[in-house]
């Protein structure tokens, strides 16, 4: 069949869905009744236009319509390329992008539109690829409301006209494959929208992104060789809630200015195995265009932010990280996305990633749109990519931000903002189904790995499994403990005696969910000052408070997140547009703290009691009798192995003697921590290293002013070290 005039035009301008149906290698009918090959290709301007066929034949093509040119060959189809000769131009030959079949298959495109492709990374996005003995890339996107794409980009002057998809059906995929090039080509994809309209989006699947604020996509392979196999292997028969966690938190570019994913590697893994956290959590690392969001507003889901280099130098960050005993846990943002103009924002024309209801598809309070987790597709797109930051870069942990905005349909509005599920409830079920299904597949895919949801309610089952209705989650952030330990460690020690209840009320709820206990970097912006900077009292005093709410932190049940800085006593508020204040420790002061954190680490490490039941409460119970003072907060930890540490915090100003405690067992308890020791900065009151119960457990302890000692019974039989 001829194609019609209009329908010449239309795949000219590249504004028709199946432009394949034109132009490339068609089978015809010659005047005879017998077969012949129609070659049609696209070379406006163009002086001649030949195709020269591998077996050394060459057609010679006429122009027919709007710069579109036709031959007729016989015999087999074969491969070829396109001679074009200009009268005022170089003759260039080159493969024709349209000679070639489809790179998305069938199977890819059935899983895509039920939701179930785990690898969409694989398929969607670009991808170096050699086609039929052509070296190119592919490029694969869902446009569904789309009338025609087209691939744009530096290879073709941003002009894409001769670079228009083919659609893939009922699927919603336009697929291109385009030889000649490679890695490091920047492009977008134009899309006709329903309304006549051009618009210029960036991949939402690319995995690699131009520095911004430039904001095109970029085509990228990976040339990365891990080495963290043995990591790996022990990572997959370990269960994170029964191991030691103690993590710092990192916004990588304020850490230490200036430092690529490489350049950190050293400084970071020799930092953060000095003072022995087991994990580090960077703050979101995919792409983002502006940057004081502190990576909390995603434009690319798939795509590590170019400010810090190659994607391989993160692997390589992560690599070094993992062979050091290092974990790497990194936020993950799928509860909104923001409305830039070049991103996933009415991405083809229409709400397509976001929900199409105003009252479900916008977050008002950060100006974002909010994803559609009832559609296929849109699920499909976070799931999988929740598997890619676990496959293409070993992270261990996701740390899932604002799960509370994502789990209720009236989260931040008025009666009358929202409509209710279909069985009249606040719960929005599309993103309940979601959380479950991503928690689900992550831990079926990658064992040992952690899922981490910020969740700020009183949700119930969070990390509850599944398969018990529960959201999936391995970890839940404690954020009420975290108000209320801030609120209660900021009074005057003078005044705590009331306020007793804000440091032990979470001892209440402590073991119905895993916790972490997170002091973050929300916790010390936007006026609220740093941790030092919230403690009572004059710089020694401040330091004294500090060292003992650290070491009530990390005694208390639930894993431990500090944000970077407080470990040594950063004074100011952080920004994210200046470093850390690393010039603090050319003062001892500040110098003792840091090394007072390494201690806790450690011997936190050491102990089982503190870290292996920790949802466990048959492991723990309150110590005070028959002494009970308001002021201290006493209690015990237990592992599997019959090892005990007394955790005993004075948050008074002044030293208790001769305090009188049951403790759990008769005998010399040791000191493996006390935070007024002279070398931490402390005024050293202690109990000379041992404290003895007699009969009953009666003990006499002497309790330094603003700390907290951690005991251990000498009869134990050792503890079980993460190692």
């Amino acid at each position: 069949m001829t194609p019609s005039d209009q329908l010449f035009d239309a795949v000219a301008t590249g504004a028709h869905h199946d432009p394949h149906a034109v132009l490339g290698i068609h089978p015809g009918t010659d005047t005879q009744g017998g077969t012949e090959w129609i070659v049609r290709t696209r070379r406006p301007l163009a002086a001649s236009v030949t195709a020269v066929f591998t077996d050394g034949t060459r057609v010679p093509l006429e122009h027919v319509r709007s710069g579109i040119w036709e031959g007729t060959r016989s015999g087999s189809p074969g491969a070829y390329e396109i001679l074009t000769t200009y009268a005022d131009g170089p003759d260039y030959i080159s493969d024709d992008p349209y000679r070639h079949l489809p790179t998305v298959g069938e199977v890819d495109l059935h899983l895509i539109a039920e939701g179930r492709h785990e690898q969409l990374w694989n398929v969607l996005g670009s991808h170096v690829r050699t086609i039929d003995g052509s070296a190119g890339t592919s490029f694969a996107v869902w446009a569904p409301n789309a009338r025609a794409v087209r691939v744009v980009g530096d290879f073709n002057r941003w002009d894409g006209q001769g670079h228009s998809m083919r659609s893939m059906g009922g699927s919603g995929v336009w697929e291109l494959f385009i030889p000649g090039i490679g890695a490091g080509t920047a492009y977008k994809f134009e899309l006709l929208s329903r309304h006549g309209d051009w618009v210029l989006k960036a991949d939402p699947m690319a995995r690699f992104a131009e520095l911004p604020p430039a904001t095109a996509s970029v085509v990228v392979q990976s040339a990365y060789s891990w080495g963290d196999d043995e990591w790996i292997t022990r990572r997959g028969r370990s269960t994170p809630v029964s191991q030691p966690m103690s993590v710092y938190e990192v916004h990588l570019g304020s850490w230490r200015p200036g430092l690529s994913y490489r350049a950190a590697a050293d400084q970071l893994v020799d930092y953060v195995t000095g003072l022995a956290f087991t994990h580090v959590e960077f703050m979101p690392l995919a792409e983002h265009p502006f940057g004081p969001s502190w990576g909390y507003q995603v434009t690319g889901y798939y795509a590590p932010t170019s400010r810090f280099g190659h994607p391989d130098d993160l692997r390589y960050l992560i690599d070094r990280l993992h062979r050091a005993g290092v974990g790497v846990i990194m936020d993950w943002v799928p509860g909104h996305f923001p409305k830039d103009e070049f991103a996933l924002a009415r991405f083809d024309g229409e709400a397509l990633y976001e929900h199409p209801d105003p009252q479900r598809g916008e977050h008002r309070d950060w100006g974002t749109y909010i994803f559609d987790y009832g559609r296929n597709e849109v699920r499909n797109f976070l799931v999988a990519n929740a598997l890619y930051w676990f496959e293409e870069f070993h992270v261990d942990g996701l740390r899932v931000d604002a799960v509370a905005s994502m789990l209720y349909l009236d989260y931040s509005r008025e009666d009358g903002e929202w409509s209710p599920n279909v069985h009249g409830g606040r719960e929005n079920l599309e993103a309940i189904r979601f959380l479950q299904e991503v928690n689900a597949t992550a831990y079926k895919r990658y064992p040992g790995i952690a899922m981490m949801a910020e969740e700020s309610t009183s949700f119930p089952g969070v990390t509850a499994p599944t398969s018990r209705a529960g959201l999936g989650f391995g970890f839940k952030w404690n954020m009420g403990w975290m108000n209320d330990s801030l609120q209660y460690v900021k009074r005057d020690p003078m005044y705590r005696s009331h306020h007793e209840g804000e440091l032990s009320f979470s001892f209440v709820y402590a073991f119905s969910e895993n916790y972490v206990l997170p002091i973050s970097h929300d916790e010390v912006v936007h006026g609220k000052g740093s941790l030092f900077s919230r403690m009572p009292g004059d710089h020694w005093q401040k330091l004294a408070n500090m060292r003992a709410f650290l070491a009530y932190m990390w005694g208390h049940p639930g894993k431990q997140l500090l944000f970077m800085g407080q470990e040594f006593g950063q004074i100011s508020e952080w920004s994210e547009g200046r470093s850390l204040d690393w010039w603090l420790l050319d003062q001892p002061s500040h110098v003792q703290l840091q090394d007072f954190v390494a201690s806790l680490n450690r011997t936190y490490l050491d102990h089982s009691a503190l870290w292996a039941r920790d949802s466990d409460g048959a492991a723990f119970s309150r110590l005070g009798a028959p002494n009970w003072n308001p002021n201290v907060v006493a209690f015990a930890r237990r592992d599997w192995h019959g090892n005990t540490v007394v955790v005993v915090c004075n948050f008074s100003g002044v030293p208790l003697e001769n305090y009188d405690m049951h403790l759990p067992e008769v005998g010399a308890w040791h000191e493996i921590l006390n935070t007024d020791a002279a070398a931490y900065g402390g005024s050293g009151v202690g109990n000379m290293g041992v404290v003895h119960a007699m009969d009953g457990g009666h003990a006499r302890l002497v309790l330094p002013p603003l700390g907290v000692l951690w005991l251990r019974h000498e009869s134990a039989p050792g503890s079980q070290s993460k190692g």
